[in-house]
């Protein structure tokens, strides 16, 4: 296995940190727009290259590609990029891993109501031509989406007999402070992305449990309600928020609801409102004297990069599926499987915050399955087409255990 690891940002170089003690692959290419990033990172282990790319060109990642012989192109960036890896990859002959899916857009009378492009559309639409080619794109296989999408297969195969809802709950007790220790307002992921996310329409799914059904839209930060984590996180608020899992899950398990919330936070969420009130969160590029530049960009870049807060960042942060239904004996059963990780743990252990370290170990995961032979398809696949027993057990060994609670 010859690994195209396209990124050295925060998620990007955890990924290397926790490949390096594996011996699966052969060789992982370091690429980013920033060399002298991936410079850096790639010299943390002797198996490691490092490469310049132009993650918004495809035939970039395609010519890379080639030159390195690579067998497995794994996507670290922006999801605004995922196209361009995507068609790059296949255009070399590669399998592909992404975190995300290709972005959606509102629909342009009724965004709160109907659905538009939905996430993943654009890779979705293109999976009969990955089949038959033979090649693998298995998307959404980070921590969420991704362990959350592995514990929905687990749990329809071994814990319910019927499912009602499949809902992600997102949440965290992390605090960032200053050198006076004053808590601080940086986000532990891309903030681009966090923008995207959370202020696009939240997508549900609403099924009859037997594989029919569809998706509609709320308006952002829909539906709050107090969910209380594991682990001594305790209560947190959370919220609808568009994400991958709602996209994914119905497409492999039958289920009556699929819902994403994230726990947030008043602050976070005024945040987010006032910024798209004075359009900050657009995309589309303005001319600021004689230069163009995109005001999500700006926000984005006058805030603390997430790879480095770690050392300034307390608490643990919880990614998790709650599922509703019966048990295999046809018992009403309430379930949360979920994954916490402590910030001070990865910060000791592996040099990287536990956000983006919870992110990049799931990858690193399955890659090693595909490695192995134990996970095996062509297509456009997401993570809940695989057998889950062997995702979760390999997780553990890695020193990263999951958990159960019964609601």
């Amino acid at each position: 296995m010859r690994i195209l690891l396209v990124g050295a940002g925060g998620v990007g170089a955890a990924f290397t940190a926790i490949a390096a003690r594996r011996d699966f692959f052969e060789t992982i290419v370091v690429a980013d727009y920033d060399e002298a990033k991936a410079q850096r990172t790639a010299a943390t282990d002797s198996r490691y290259v490092a490469a310049r790319i132009d993650a918004s060109d495809a035939a970039s990642v395609t010519a890379l590609c080639r030159e390195h012989r690579i067998t497995h192109v794994m996507n670290a960036v922006d999801p605004v990029f995922d196209m361009p890896v995507f068609e790059g990859a296949f255009e070399a002959g590669a399998d592909y891993l992404d975190m995300a899916m290709s972005l959606s857009k509102a629909h342009p009378e009724a965004p709160y109501e109907q659905c538009g492009v939905k996430l993943g559309d654009e890779q979705f639409a293109v999976a009969d031509t990955w089949e038959r080619a033979g090649r693998l794109a298995l998307v959404g296989i980070g921590v969420e989406p991704g362990l959350s999408d592995v514990f929905a297969r687990y749990a329809a195969d071994h814990l319910f007999s019927e499912i009602d809802e499949l809902g992600t709950r997102d949440g965290a007790n992390l605090v960032v402070t200053d050198d006076d220790g004053h808590a601080v307002f940086a986000p532990s992921f891309s903030m681009w992305t966090t923008i995207e996310e959370c202020l696009n329409p939240p997508v549900i799914w609403a099924g009859d449990g037997k594989g029919g059904g569809d998706w509609h839209t709320t308006p952002p930060f829909s539906e709050p309600e107090v969910f209380d984590f594991p682990e001594g996180i305790g209560p947190v608020e959370c919220v609808n928020v568009e994400h991958e899992e709602v996209l994914l899950m119905p497409r492999w398990v039958d289920c009556k609801r699929a819902t994403f919330k994230y726990g947030l936070g008043d602050e976070f969420i005024n945040i987010l409102k006032v910024l798209h009130t004075l359009g900050l969160d657009s995309t589309e590029k303005i001319r600021v004297k004689g230069v163009e530049v995109s005001p999500r960009d700006v926000v984005a870049a006058v805030l603390p990069d997430p790879a480095t807060v770690g050392p300034r960042m307390k608490g643990k942060t919880c990614a998790g599926l709650w599922v509703t239904g019966k048990s295999k004996d046809g018992q009403p059963r309430s379930t949360y499987l979920y994954h916490v990780v402590d910030n001070e743990e990865t910060m000791r252990d592996y040099g990287h915050q536990c956000v983006v370290w919870q992110t990049a170990v799931n990858p690193v995961v399955a890659l090693e399955l595909l490695a192995r032979g134990t996970w095996s398809g062509a297509g456009v696949l997401g993570p809940e087409a695989f057998d889950a027993v062997p995702f979760l057990d390999l997780l553990t060994e890695y020193g990263s255990p999951w958990g159960i609670k019964e609601m």
